[in-house]
């Protein structure tokens, strides 16, 4: 709820899982959508009355440009690898002036790139994928250079949290492109 509280206006749940803050946010009354690359995740969300689709943030979505807030919970900083291509990103995604952006950063210390697979609970595993381990200290600094400006950063148990914004004339410092 600390989080949940501090969203404005139109929000966009990026790996919004099986849709638990879509399905919240939507009861307090926002208009919200969740997106996952899980078939499974977004029929959960479906199924509980929430808006989802199965779509990639690096795909194109709707509304871009004009959501007020974007989430990146449970670790989601690590989509795809690549934190600051991750910001950029969602700079693109989100109101241009006073929009903010929710991270719930690493409990550590930690700026690290990996590859991880899924584990189906069964002993499967997925394809290997790029992932990213980010703590607060090298969020702030990925913040600076992607247009970003960090405010708030509280911690609700072992749970950390920084709110980013993004202001009237925030540019990024260099431009990443997907290639």
């Amino acid at each position: 709820m600390s989080v949940l509280r501090r969203c404005k206006g139109a929000v966009l749940d990026i790996g919004c899982g099986p849709g638990r803050l879509v399905s919240a946010l939507r009861a307090l009354g926002h208009l919200v959508l969740g997106i996952d690359i899980s078939r499974a995740a977004v029929a959960r969300t479906a199924d509980t009355g929430g808006a989802a689709l199965c779509r990639s943030v690096f795909e194109r979505l709707p509304g871009e440009g004009l959501w007020n807030t974007a989430l990146l919970m449970d670790g989601n900083i690590g989509i795809g690898g690549d934190p600051p291509a991750l910001l950029e990103r969602i700079g693109s995604l989100v109101f241009p002036r006073g929009s903010l952006l929710l991270v719930e950063a690493a409990s550590q210390d930690v700026d690290e790139r990996l590859r991880v697979r899924f584990d189906d609970g069964r002993g499967r595993l997925g394809m290997p994928f790029p992932w990213a381990g980010v703590g607060v200290a090298a969020l702030r600094r990925t913040a600076a250079v992607t247009g970003w400006q960090p405010g708030e950063h509280w911690s609700v148990g072992d749970r950390h949290f920084l709110e980013l914004k993004r202001s009237a004339g925030s540019r990024p410092a260099h431009t990443r492109h997907q290639g």
